[in-house]
């Protein structure tokens, strides 16, 4: 992270202690911040907040979910903080997201358009994501100042008129703007035998703006256009092409600038995305959607997905990937049995979404 302490003004570094204390207790305060929401259901026993119609009744093929997009819904207002800290210059932050990024700036923190989450449905027959358009840092100016807030009470302090306050449903998108993440818990099969494996990713707290030091499914990532340009919105707006650019960027070692600054990713031609695309069709990766659900602590919000891959793809793409990538590093592949699933829900910190996922994967009986 970019911090340089000795320039910092008392308030900012009042607001960086409590920061840093977030990020070193994410787990337990996860935990209690879901206890904070009694009367909310959650997905099996993890702190990962849902909706009944947001976990289908069975794996639903991601291929089932449509989806829409209103360009001309409009924004949502990012609610405007009096707790936040003072310039060296007298004036008060006005977002979470400028104190982030003059005082404790991940490697990558740009405030990239996004697609919003307007409203979501996962029931078989009747699966639907709606979307406006957004930008990244409304969910730092939402989500991380909620985290903070929660933080500041466990250590005795009130953030007054705070997002928490105002936020009484975490999972109503209409209360907050909604940036929806696209986790994939990545399962290697072997088809002869039916041995799986799966992949585990520790996040750095130095190269990524949420969720540091935690352990998530991989590949993670916002459900977003690829470049600035108005013809990304259209090409873009799709599950499977996100998933695909995570997959080239995490596990493949791919660079995340796809030229589509230039022009539109021609996904047809794309090598990688072409080979993915094959196995698809020839059975070979199979994905499918488990749920939806809102971290309490955070309310990021996530869509769980599966991409079960066969031995000989897997080793093609991605046998030689480094265990180091851009936003930490990539574990060593963990067999996918119930034991060992439940030995990870006991002694990993996971995110309350990776949580989720693995419960719900392993549940699913997924082939």
């Amino acid at each position: 992270m970019n911090t340089s302490t000795a320039k910092l003004t008392p308030s900012e570094q009042q607001w960086l202690d409590v920061r840093t204390y977030l990020r070193n207790n994410r787990g337990s305060l996860d935990r209690a911040a879901a206890d904070s929401y009694s009367t909310a259901e959650t997905v099996h026993d993890t702190p990962l907040l849902t909706r009944p119609h947001w976990i289908p009744s069975q794996p639903l093929p991601l291929d089932e979910i449509v989806l829409s997009l209103d360009t001309a819904a409009a924004p949502s207002d990012t609610v405007r903080l009096d707790w936040l800290p003072t310039r060296a210059d007298g004036h008060q932050y006005t977002r979470y997201a400028e104190v982030m990024a003059q005082v404790a700036a991940p490697a990558v923190f740009e405030n990239r358009p996004t697609y919003r989450l307007l409203d979501a449905n996962l029931t078989p027959g009747h699966a639907v994501l709606e979307f406006g358009l957004g930008s990244y840092f409304d969910s730092i100016n939402t989500g991380e100042a909620a985290a903070h807030e929660f933080a500041l009470a466990h250590l005795g302090h009130r953030a007054p008129h705070g997002i928490r306050e105002q936020v009484t449903d975490p999972c109503d998108p209409a209360q907050r703007p909604v940036n929806l993440a696209i986790s994939t818990l990545t399962i290697r099969n072997e088809p002869d035998t039916g041995d799986k494996t799966f992949l585990l990713h520790w996040r750095d707290p130095r190269k990524v703006g949420h969720a540091g030091g935690m352990y998530q499914a991989i590949p993670v990532g916002i459900f977003q256009q690829s470049g600035r340009p108005q013809w990304n919105i259209d090409n873009d707006f799709s599950l499977w092409r996100n998933m695909v650019r995570e997959f080239a960027e995490e596990l493949h070692g791919d660079d995340e600038d796809h030229g589509s600054e230039q022009a539109p990713i021609d996904y047809g031609s794309w090598p990688f995305a072409a080979r993915l695309d094959q196995a698809r069709d020839d059975a070979q990766l199979r994905v499918y959607c488990l749920g939806l659900g809102v971290d309490p602590l955070t309310f990021a919000t996530d869509l769980l997905t599966v991409a079960i891959i066969d031995a000989p793809v897997f080793d093609e793409l991605f046998g030689s990937a480094g265990a180091t990538n851009a936003e930490g590093r990539v574990l060593q592949r963990r067999p996918f049995t119930t034991a060992s699933v439940a030995d990870t829900l006991r002694t990993d910190p996971l995110q309350a979404a990776g949580a989720a996922l693995l419960r719900l994967a392993i549940d699913a009986r997924l082939h």
